[in-house]
C-alpha cells in the first residue's frame, strides 16, 4: 500500500512539474506574442502615418497648382475686361446716358 501511495505521490509531483512548466511556457509565449503584436502595431501605425502624410502632401500640391491655375485665369479675365473697358468705355458711357435720357 505504501508503494502505491509513493507512486501516486511521484505521479502527482511529476504532474505538478508539468503544469508548472506549461504555465512558464505560456507566460513566455504570451510575452513573445505581446512583443510581436506591439511591434506590428508600431510598424502599421508608422506606415499609416507615412501614407497619410503622402496623401496630404499630394493634396496640398494639387490644391496649390489648381489655385495658381485659377489665379492666372482670373488675372487673364480681369486683364481682358480691363482692356475691353479701356477700348469701349466712351461708347458704354454714351449708351448709359442714352438709356437714362430716353426714359
Amino acid at each position: 500500500m505504501e508503494s502505491v501511495i509513493k507512486k501516486i505521490s511521484e505521479i502527482e509531483s511529476a504532474a505538478s512539474a508539468i503544469v508548472q512548466n506549461a504555465e512558464q511556457q505560456k507566460e513566455l509565449l504570451d510575452h513573445e506574442y505581446r512583443a510581436k503584436r506591439n511591434s506590428f502595431d508600431e510598424q502599421l501605425e508608422s506606415k499609416t502615418m507615412a501614407e497619410i502624410q503622402k496623401i496630404r502632401s499630394d493634396l496640398e500640391t494639387r490644391t496649390s497648382a489648381l489655385l495658381n491655375e485659377q489665379s492666372v485665369e482670373n488675372d487673364d479675365s480681369i486683364t481682358g475686361l480691363q482692356r475691353q473697358y479701356d477700348e469701349h468705355h466712351t461708347r458704354y458711357a454714351q449708351d448709359i446716358l442714352k438709356r437714362i435720357t430716353e426714359v
